[in-house]
């Protein structure tokens, strides 16, 4: 678990942790190392959960579903991000959602119970960590009120300049990358991606935009 821990460290969910009160606190919640490949399921909608997963290599999408195949993209995370807290804390809860891993990954199972129980030991450090969970779930209200906010727009160059304006205010710059590929970005959307690649080949004839495969520089600041 040492080769992990600049990631964990870093990551929002051990957030004032030291190295060893990290490695304590893994044990204390039965942490277990998983690893997946391209396209495999880490969690399927429909099950239910008593662990969040912590991502500590490569990169897993959240997912939404239906019948058909057809897929809503809610977020791509890192490493140093947790998934499926909300489930993992609500006993019985069914997923609505599911997890895939976008590449090969590996990612920590962390049991939500003996969290949110007394520590046998009662270490400081336990409650931190309760205290971080807290905050995790917190900023994960406000992204899904962002992309709510996105999906509201009534077209595709709305949604787009919503989300690329919303990324320009949260990295502080003009220029930025952002961590879909196209595909990924019109699931994200829920777009068409023709339509999306479209509306990009427009935007960027407009001068507002100009980009190359992730990476976007806004030129101006458009009229919705």
């Amino acid at each position: 678990m040492e080769l992990y821990l600049f990631i964990l460290k870093n990551s929002p969910f051990f957030t004032g942790m030291t190295g060893e009160e990290i490695l304590s606190i893994l044990k204390c919640v039965n942490a277990a190392l998983v690893s997946k490949e391209n396209g495999e399921y880490l969690l399927r909608a429909g099950e239910s959960t008593s662990c969040t997963g912590l991502v500590l290599a490569g990169s897993v999408l959240v997912i939404q579903e239906d019948l058909w195949g057809r897929r809503n993209i809610m977020t791509k995370l890192q490493p140093g991000e947790s998934f499926a807290e909300p489930y993992a804390a609500t006993p019985g809860s069914v997923l609505g959602v599911s997890v895939v891993a976008d590449g090969h990954c590996d990612y920590l199972l962390l049991d939500v119970a003996r969290l949110l129980t007394v520590c046998p030991t009662a270490c400081a450090h336990h409650n931190h960590l309760i205290r971080n969970l807290i905050s995790v779930l917190a900023k994960k209200v406000l992204l899904f009120n962002d992309k709510i906010t996105h999906m509201s727009k009534r077209t595709t160059r709305e949604k787009l300049l919503s989300y690329l304006s919303s990324e320009s205010v949260r990295q502080g710059k003009l220029s930025f990358s952002i961590p879909y590929d196209r595909q990924q970005l019109a699931d994200y959307l829920c777009v068409d991606r023709a339509a999306m690649s479209a509306a990009l080949s427009r935007l960027q004839k407009e001068g507002l935009l100009k980009t190359s495969r992730n990476h976007f520089e806004l030129a101006a600041v458009p009229e919705l």
